[in-house]
């Protein structure tokens, strides 16, 4: 079964910069890549995103290594629990696992989740065709992303997509 969840945009007032991941470059540890600089499915994401907002008129959004983070760290946890949602397995919230992945002092936060598409064109075109996820992904409020991707037990793909405005990448 192919789901979708939304979460409504944060937004507060505060004001830092962010030095994004540089393209190419492995935004944690834990995220898949591959030799010689190729490719992967973090790059695909993040370029889809990208071609989608700049259909619609917005302006790209950058990799951040802590959203990244964030996204990874939330997948890795609903694959290992079986369960989509908004809300963490130890009860964490976006904005508290985006701030403890270092995220902090932004002004705005959006998460995308979604469970049971085998790719990454399959699950962008799920968000895209969801009026709330697609709100998310071409809002001009973001200007970072954060995106992961982890299996469950039964290979099931549980996806996360972290945006963001003025934290600390």
């Amino acid at each position: 079964m192919r789901r979708v969840l939304l979460l409504v945009p944060l937004a507060v007032l505060f004001a830092v910069g962010c030095a994004p991941v540089p393209p190419g470059g492995s935004p944690d540890p834990g995220t898949p890549t591959t030799p010689g600089g190729t490719a992967t499915w973090v790059d695909e994401m993040v370029a889809l995103v990208n071609q989608e907002r700049a259909s619609a008129g917005v302006a790209p959004v950058q990799a951040c290594r802590t959203l990244m983070t964030a996204a990874q760290r939330h997948s890795d946890d609903q694959a290992a629990t079986g369960r989509m949602s908004h809300t963490g397995s130890n009860g964490s919230t976006m904005s508290q696992r985006v701030q403890a992945a270092g995220y902090t002092s932004w002004t705005a936060l959006a998460e995308n989740v979604a469970a049971g598409q085998p790719d990454v064109a399959s699950v962008v075109g799920a968000w895209m065709g969801s009026t709330g996820h697609r709100a998310n992904l071409l809002s001009a409020n973001y200007h970072h992303i954060g995106v992961g991707r982890a299996a469950g037990p039964g290979g099931t793909l549980y996806w996360t997509q972290n945006f963001g405005r003025s934290g600390a990448c």
